[in-house]
């Protein structure tokens, strides 16, 4: 029977996974798929249904332990317990730098060291600034040891819109788009959203610059990632499946001998 290995990130609103041939970077991707957590009690029923029950399992959860644990009701066909991600002082080449390393969010250490592997590959290494986009923003700070430097968070789009709304007398407009310029309060939102986490990667990018002495590598992954690629002030790489590629790292060492 095939060995495979299932990469599950939770995040604040969906679940995503993907399932690949070896817990090794570059295994050949099997299946894979997301659900909005509100739906992962159909998930053995539906798209898990003809998927092959995995060998090993290793997820990383930002959200509560009842989603882990209805999740985890889902797999009770599967002969396999899943391991799930906790920050340490340090894992996969990377060195933690938070002053309680374990209350690293996993999702934030996971994409790190993905992140860290991929400009790894790409040449020598180099400092780097790790930033996701989803429901919360987040703006890491690498060396190019390896060391987490420490990192920002910061609300997403959708935090904001809503914090305006319900602070706001009468504020209730749809989404605009991103105007150097705007001239409606709908642009004058996503706007201001926009460019207040652009400008809170420029200046973690100074910070990591005067700190190293060297222009950091900008990595970019998150849901909502494209949104911010037309407004970013410098070159980054926009990558799909960074919290995967971490996962995959962290398996090789866990799963394999």
């Amino acid at each position: 029977m095939r060995m495979t290995f299932l990469a599950l990130d939770i995040g604040n609103t969906r679940l995503k996974w993907a399932q690949y041939d070896s817990p090794h970077p570059g295994g050949a991707l099997l299946h894979h798929g997301a659900e909005f957590l509100e739906n992962i009690d159909r998930l053995a029923e539906g798209p898990w249904s003809d998927m092959q029950a995995p060998t090993s399992i290793l997820g990383c959860a930002v959200a509560g332990d009842t989603v882990r644990r209805r999740l985890q009701e889902q797999m009770d066909s599967w002969d396999v317990s899943p391991q799930w991600v906790v920050a340490s002082e340090s894992e996969a080449g990377l060195r933690n730098g938070y002053d309680h390393p374990a209350r690293l969010g996993a999702d934030r250490w996971v994409a790190m060291i993905g992140a860290y592997h991929r400009m790894l590959s790409q040449g020598a290494p180099r400092p780097m600034v790790v930033v996701m986009v989803g429901t919360a923003v987040t703006v890491e700070a690498v060396d190019a040891s390896g060391k987490f430097l420490g990192g920002l968070i910061l609300p997403g789009h959708g935090i904001m819109l809503r914090a305006l709304e319900s602070g706001t007398a009468g504020l209730h407009v749809p989404t605009g788009e991103v105007k150097s310029f705007p001239t409606n309060t709908s642009d004058a939102l996503t706007s201001g959203g926009t460019y207040a986490i652009a400008g809170a990667v420029e200046r973690m990018v100074q910070h990591v610059r005067a700190h190293c002495g060297a222009e950091p590598k900008c990595i970019m992954t998150g849901g909502a990632g494209w949104k911010m690629a037309p407004s970013m002030t410098r070159p980054f790489d926009l990558v799909d499946n960074l919290i995967f590629d971490g996962l995959l790292e962290m398996a090789k060492l866990r799963f394999t001998a």
